[in-house]
């Protein structure tokens, strides 16, 4: 008898993907004019659908970034390891930030995407006013943490979080009461991680279908030059610059962690949200790439907050894009501070609605670009911003990887495993 193999999850979410996007073009091609499929199928099931499976991810990240950093710091026998951990995560998304403006600009300079370009009859362009830094510090730090919480402020619940298991582990047997409760809810949220995951070709469906559905392709033909070298880009730091870190700095396999990183790509390409897709991220660092929990709940979560590889490549061909098309000549010491401007603001700006477009105009502001220049690429900007979160959440991934490895804190044995983690992954509902 032949036992029919059950498809991965992988394949199941790209049959999804590519199935909502098919549906969504053949909607748009077939019943533009519609007014019951666009009421009550695109406005109905694909829109309900698509926000009811991110409100679900985005219901995940709290409790599992508090539960699952209470139960990683709590485990730290040794609490200087937590500072040099910190610093060693901090240098890192840092650094790799830095490398990306800098890749972004010199692609923005060498294929002049904004060469001709016609930015006269541009609207203006209002950017949210951006905090300070020393702001953000001073905010890092709850007065409510169950408010925090209740929020989604992520730095806040991360203090929050680490203090509180800090406490734990210097408790006594009062803390390891606690943190046995704590371990226990983490599987616990595991999970319920595992559950939505196994829901996500239909949600996948839901959000590519209404996305392509209203999608405008003129405005991508128009910027195409932009749109390329952008996303061009992107996949050269998400596939190159990452790799060669992950190959330096652990010896390790970067075509295994590619490969065990697409689950987590194609809910992040989906949900354009690095903060929704955090659960995703934690259970693949985890459990596909045997990232102890001590680091990756700390690394994945402040990565998801502060690394913003993918917005800062944005902001690079941007502003080049933008000085082109305007016919302004940048100096290189306007290129070190859009690069220095750029890294800070990453940072500086975490947690504010629309960031990739509020650090785009403290960029511009910089060196002198004119903000009209923003209106225009908005055009194309949500299809860029899937790609970019797709780009920080490897970020993310591949520095837990290097920090574990650094700090002994990586199964390499699972990590090698090209099915390690999926039995995490299957949730089975049947009654005893």
């Amino acid at each position: 008898m032949i036992t029919k193999t059950p498809m991965s999850l992988t394949s199941r979410v790209i049959i999804g993907m590519v199935t909502g996007i098919l549906t969504g073009f053949a909607i748009r091609a077939l019943f533009a004019d519609n007014g019951f499929v666009d009421a009550y199928i695109v406005n109905g099931l694909f829109e309900v659908g698509g926000k009811i499976f991110i409100a679900s991810l985005k219901m995940l990240v709290v409790p599992l970034v508090f539960v699952s950093l209470v139960c990683g710091t709590s485990a730290l026998k040794d609490l200087s390891t937590l500072g040099r951990m910190g610093g060693k995560t901090l240098a890192f998304y840092i650094t790799t930030t830095a490398i990306a403006i800098t890749l972004a600009l010199t692609m923005g300079t060498l294929f002049q995407p904004g060469s001709g370009a016609d930015l006269t009859a541009v609207s203006t362009f209002t950017s949210a006013q951006a905090p300070s830094l020393g702001q953000v510090i001073i905010d890092m730090f709850p007065t409510n943490p169950i408010s925090a919480m209740a929020e989604g402020k992520t730095l806040q619940v991360i203090v929050f979080a680490v203090l509180f298991g800090v406490a734990i582990s210097i408790a006594g047997e009062a803390g390891e009461r606690i943190a046995s409760i704590f371990s226990d809810l983490n599987e616990v949220i595991m999970k319920l991680v595992a559950l939505l995951m196994n829901l996500a070709p239909y949600g996948v469906f839901f959000l590519m279908a209404k996305l392509f559905t209203g999608l405008g392709l003129g405005a991508i033909i128009n910027l195409a030059e932009y749109f390329l070298v952008l996303a061009g880009t992107l996949l050269l730091h998400g596939f190159v610059t990452y790799s060669l870190m992950l190959k330096g700095f652990t010896g390790l396999s970067p075509v295994t962690f590619l490969k065990k990183m697409e689950d987590a790509i194609m809910f992040a390409f989906s949900t354009a949200s690095s903060n929704a897709t955090i659960p995703v991220t934690m259970e693949t660092v985890k459990n596909r790439m045997g990232v102890d929990n001590r680091i990756a709940s700390f690394t994945v979560p402040l990565g998801a907050t502060v690394n913003m590889d993918g917005t800062a490549i944005m902001q690079g061909v941007a502003t080049a894009f933008i000085a082109q098309a305007f016919n302004i000549d940048l100096t290189m010491g306007d290129y070190l501070t859009v690069i220095l401007t750029a890294t800070l603001a990453s940072i500086g700006t975490a947690g504010v609605p629309g960031v990739g477009l509020v650090m785009l105009a403290m960029v511009l502001n910089q060196v002198g670009l004119p903000l009209e220049g923003i209106a225009l690429i908005m055009g194309v900007d949500r299809l860029l911003d899937m790609i970019r979160t797709a780009v920080n959440i490897t970020g993310d991934s591949a520095v837990s990887v290097i920090v574990a490895k650094s700090e002994d804190a990586l199964d390499e044995s699972r990590f090698n495993d090209p099915h390690a983690g999926e039995k995490e992954e299957e949730v089975h509902l049947s009654h005893r």
